[in-house]
């Protein structure tokens, strides 16, 4: 998966030319699936153990979500357990969003999953529209953190769709989908270091096939064994992944990324 090597404090202000968003490291994606993968776990939790139902699920997700993407932007510089506190607010309303795009709007896996990716492309198109790039070393405003959060809620979203999508369509089950994204993914690693392969493209590919591979793994734990799944209680395997992403953030401090430089904003004429 894309990496970054350059080096800088963990709480850099954005003077000094750091953007609010983590340098993309090894630890950078262990966290990144740890976090989807508690979306998913923890969005059933409301959904299904509580039994509050997708819609109400959803809007209470998308409310957190709004909350944290505020104050994220309004913050003056990287903050690691803002950041991932945004991060996984965003898989948790990606998982119930999917859930109800596919389930209670009558479309299915395919429609949803179709839906969605229409909706993330035609993001990272008025994105780049816009700025002239979608590379993450460009968040360093608030027009852009807007548009980098929208990117990641339907990537985390469309990732949703795309893992029940696998599972369910292709007779592959949870595991063989998580086997099937790890393989892929371990292909986009290989052509990250042998390839010249733009890092933006393989950032984002890397990005929208993790967020699959954590609502597998979250799938695999929490669903009935009946349906291919280990029937893992959810809220526990809730509480652990949260134990783990915070221990991972305490003990190994994630450094801000460095600003590429001023994104170009587009003038009429």
């Amino acid at each position: 998966m894309p990496k970054a090597s350059r080096c800088a404090h963990p709480h850099h202000d954005l003077s000094n030319g750091a953007t609010k968003v983590p340098e993309v490291t090894l630890i950078f994606w262990i966290i990144k699936i740890a976090a989807t993968t508690l979306g998913e776990t923890g969005g059933d939790s409301v959904t299904m153990t509580l039994d509050w139902g997708y819609l109400a699920g959803t809007a209470l997700f998308l409310a957190a979500l709004v909350v944290l993407v505020a104050v994220q932007i309004m913050a003056k510089k990287f903050h690691p357990i803002l950041y991932w506190a945004t991060i996984v607010a965003s898989t948790t309303f990606g998982t119930t969003m999917a859930d109800f795009a596919d389930r209670s709007l009558g479309i299915g896996y395919t429609g949803g999953l179709a839906l969605l990716l229409a909706l993330l492309l035609a993001t990272l198109a008025l994105w780049y529209w816009s700025q002239g790039s979608v590379s993450v070393e460009t968040v360093s405003t608030p027009k852009v953190e807007t548009f980098y959060w929208a990117a990641i809620t339907f990537s985390q979203t469309l990732g949703t769709a795309l893992g029940d999508w696998m599972a369910d369509n292709t007779g592959l089950g949870y595991e063989g989908g998580a086997l099937v994204l790890a393989g892929a993914l371990a292909l986009l690693t290989a052509v990250y270091f042998w390839t010249n392969i733009s890092r933006v493209a393989l950032f984002w590919a890397a990005f929208i096939l993790t967020r699959p591979l954590g609502a597998t793994v979250g799938d695999l734990l929490d669903k009935p064994r009946d349906h291919g799944g280990l029937a893992l209680s959810r809220p526990i395997a809730s509480a652990a992944l949260a134990v783990f992403i915070i221990t991972c953030i305490l003990l190994l401090p994630q450094r801000a990324g460095r600003n590429a430089g001023r994104p170009r904003t587009r003038t009429a004429g």
